[in-house]
């Protein structure tokens, strides 16, 4: 199976990371890994003052912040997994990578916030379940 993992650094990624290893059918050699982590642009007027140069740069430090401790825990668990990074709207760049990647499945961390907070405050997992056509597995 072609499984997306969804990862941004915060401790909700950290938790779904603990889920798969807990559940050592996930772990496996007959799942290949691709961790994704999408970076948001940066405003208009800040990148063009910056230059593209400072902001690709910007952009790749952020996503090593990011990939290089996913791929780690993945190797202690024997598990090689993919590292790509994109930038643009973070949850229509996931479903976009998912939806058009040949994956079977994609894995996110989520806060689980309750309905009420979800209408007030949205969230990315929401937003990729809405665009998303591949199954999603959220992990609170």
């Amino acid at each position: 199976m072609r499984i997306l993992l969804a990862v941004d650094g915060s401790p909700y990624t950290q938790k779904m990371l603990d889920y798969l290893a807990a559940h050592a059918e996930w772990l496996t050699s007959n799942h290949h890994y691709t961790a994704l982590t999408v970076q948001p642009l940066l405003p208009p007027r800040a990148a063009k003052a910056l230059g593209k140069a400072l902001v690709d740069d910007y952009h790749s430090e952020e996503a090593q912040k990011v990939l290089v401790p996913v791929q780690e825990f993945l190797a202690a668990h024997q598990v090689k997994a993919v590292a790509e990074s994109a930038v643009g709207p973070i949850s229509q760049t996931i479903a976009e990578t998912a939806d058009n990647g040949g994956y079977d499945l994609l894995i996110m961390g989520t806060r689980g916030h309750g309905a009420l907070a979800k209408l007030v405050l949205g969230s990315v997992a929401t937003q990729v379940l809405a665009e998303s056509k591949l199954p999603v597995l959220l992990i609170r």
